[in-house]
């Protein structure tokens, strides 16, 4: 009579359940699969069978839900997936597996809240998450959070899918203290696999969080998150290009500080190798007005023997410590030897920096001829009102005249080649695929 009884509950909700196996992370993944019911779809456990989501229904993710290797998940254009908030629902892509989820320009795939709107908050669900067979310079990786998929390897090309107009809304809930799962997590994934037109808005972590690997994305938008906006670690060697990084000047991780960029080549500073050594061109980063929270720190932190490059890039905002901080020893020795490159990289701080626009390095280096990099105030860069605002679409290309259009360095092979400075020259590319007001989107079923 019980199970009589729930699945009678389950048709009267409308709800059906998928490859469900037990919530509580144990190893027992034999799957227990209840014929689909209705629209909104619960799905937990393992899935264990290519399975398409389709566009016409919904998807809750309670818990852990994991995609066995071997397996893959095709998620349609306009597809709505929801995290659970009790059971910290999160999607984890497994060493071996792969995601397809491609959106269009009209159609973009949503990972969110269940929350209703008006309701929502940074962390109410878990987050998405990859993982891969790239190099890493960490033994045993696992990611952090759950705490139990392993990542990483020797495949450098290894492809976990493709990613492109995906949006992913309210992720970040804490595991444990200070254990995040980020709103979008990397964990050793390669180069085969396609990043391109990702937006994470509110995340309760870090927006985006590459633990080693090669993969290359371009296109991406970190939108209010409470702590790093790119967070690079244990031997990242991708190219990343084209990204918007807009911050909540009220919003900033209370347990530590928050950056736009942070970097470490490990959690020691060691020198294991693959070395962090990831490359970023065109990305604008804005600090919208207001009082800023003192645990903002640096708008690039580059510290613990990491090796990144920054090119072409603006950077706005009252960053209260620095601009750009190179910070260690080992760091400084990287930028000096040439492993850490800033080239077309613009510093348009508002406020006061305590620590001034530079920090680790001298302003004259920053400023050599070669570099095309500047320090120059916000309104030299003839950005248009509203550029960082956050009570309507942020308005982000630059003026005509702005020396953001032509003052580009020559960037490294595998970019795509550009002269301006910053995430946009003449076309927005963030055009009816992002939404910058996710909190009050109406994501219920249209019945």
């Amino acid at each position: 009579m019980k199970k009589t009884s729930k699945i009678f509950s389950l048709l009267v909700m409308g709800i059906s359940v998928f490859g469900v196996v037990s919530c509580n992370n144990s190893d027992d993944d034999d799957p227990i699969v209840v014929t689909p019911v209705g629209e909104a779809k619960v799905v937990t456990g393992t899935i264990t069978q290519n399975t398409t989501w389709t566009a016409n229904n919904q998807y809750l993710l309670s818990g852990f839900v994991y995609v066995a290797a071997g397996v893959t998940l095709t998620i349609e254009p306009g597809t709505v997936i929801k995290g659970d908030k009790p059971t910290k629902g999160s999607l984890i892509i497994l060493q071996g597996a792969k995601i397809m989820a491609e959106g269009t320009v009209d159609k973009p795939i949503v990972f969110t809240s269940n929350q209703p709107k008006g309701q929502r908050k940074a962390g109410d669900w878990g987050g998405l998450v990859l993982l891969g067979k790239a190099p890493v310079n960490k033994a045993g990786a696992v990611i952090e959070g759950e705490n139990k998929s392993p990542f990483g390897g020797t495949e450098a090309a290894d492809n976990s899918g493709s990613l492109k107009y995906i949006r992913i809304e309210f992720a970040g809930i804490a595991f444990e203290t200070d254990k995040e799962i980020n709103g979008l997590t990397f964990g050793g994934v390669g180069s085969g696999t396609k990043v391109d037109y990702v937006q994470v808005s509110y995340s309760g972590d870090d927006s985006f969080e590459w633990f080693g690997g090669t993969v290359n994305a371009k296109h991406l938008i970190a939108y209010r998150g409470l702590d790093d906006d790119f967070d690079t670690d244990n031997g990242f060697s991708g190219l990343v290009q084209y990204g918007l990084i807009l911050r909540d000047p009220a919003v900033a991780d209370q347990a530590g500080d928050s950056n736009g960029f942070e970097s470490d080549n490990d959690g020691n500073g060691s020198a294991a190798t693959p070395q962090t050594s990831a490359k970023f061109a065109n990305i604008t980063m804005a600090m919208a007005a207001g009082t800023v929270d003192p645990k903002f720190a640096s708008a690039i932190r580059i510290r613990k023997n990491s090796a990144i490059s920054v090119y072409n890039s603006a950077i706005t905002g009252a960053w209260p410590r620095t601009g750009l901080r190179v910070e260690g020893a080992e760091s400084v020795a990287n930028f000096t030897a040439g492993l850490i490159k800033t080239e077309g990289l613009v510093l348009a701080l508002s406020g006061t920096q305590s620590q001034g626009s530079i920090e680790g390095i001298t302003q004259a280096i920053f400023l050599g001829a070669s570099a095309k990099n500047a320090v120059m105030a916000e309104a030299d860069l003839k950005l248009p009102a509203g550029f960082n605002s956050l009570t309507a679409k942020p308005g982000i290309l630059p003026q005509t005249g702005s020396p953001l259009l032509t003052g580009g360095a020559t960037l490294p092979a595998g970019f795509e080649s550009t002269t301006y400075v910053g995430a946009f020259g003449t076309t927005d590319w963030t055009d009816k695929w992002a939404n910058f007001d996710p909190q009050n989107t109406d994501y219920d079923l249209q019945k």
